[in-house]
């Protein structure tokens, strides 16, 4: 009798344990991981609904979808402005999933890059990046979801595009901070604030 209440016990254990989703918990009703870092990053992006799943995209300071990505039509195209995170006027992350979720700045996404091992896989037939903490061995996956300029998507399957809530240095009212990878590298790059581009949240 008391091996079996044991073994009962120990698969209620794993029960509460085990997350389908991958996740280390759950902050306004979406996953998390801690990897150690000075923030946890989200199971997935913006519209998705698992890790691989490519999400939304959104031109940088902007907190909606649209049908076509132009310098015409973004809002903050050409304005000098300072890093929106956790500014939901501007930030897509805060604006759709609400609670102290937020874009990641330069300075995290910079962390990400160096405190992390990059393994670049294909999870359920999708391509993309293992990012796997250095620090407690946790990992999240960043489908190649490539990038929206005008009415067309450009490059999935090979590149990611990823916004940071942060302006660029270099002519700063036109750029902002992205992550680019492709499979041999990943970096921190400048793009136009109109592409449309995958957004993956953080939470303190």
């Amino acid at each position: 009798m008391k091996r079996v209440c044991l073994f009962m016990t120990l698969i209620c254990m794993m029960m509460v344990s085990f997350k389908p989703d991958g996740s280390d918990g759950k902050h306004e009703g979406h996953g998390y991981v801690d990897l150690g870092l000075s923030v946890k990053w989200a199971t997935c992006n913006i519209g998705a609904s698992k890790p691989e799943d490519y999400g939304n995209y959104y031109a940088w300071g902007e907190t909606t979808t649209k049908s076509s990505y132009t310098e015409s039509n973004s809002k903050t195209y050409g304005k000098k402005m300072g890093d929106i995170a956790g500014n939901s006027s501007y930030d897509a992350a805060t604006a759709n999933w609400g609670g102290d979720w937020r874009m990641p700045t330069e300075k995290e996404m910079r962390e990400l890059i160096d405190k992390c091992t990059w393994t670049w896989t294909t999870q359920n037939g999708v391509k993309g990046y293992k990012v796997t903490s250095k620090t407690n061995g946790n990992s999240i996956f960043l489908p190649a979801a490539g990038l929206r300029d005008g009415s067309s998507l450009h490059y999935a399957g090979r590149f990611g595009y990823y916004w940071s809530s942060t302006p660029s240095d270099y002519y700063d009212v036109v750029y902002a901070y992205s992550l680019y990878f492709y499979s041999g590298g990943q970096r921190m790059g400048n793009d136009d604030r109109y592409y449309g581009q995958s957004v993956r949240l953080v939470v303190e």
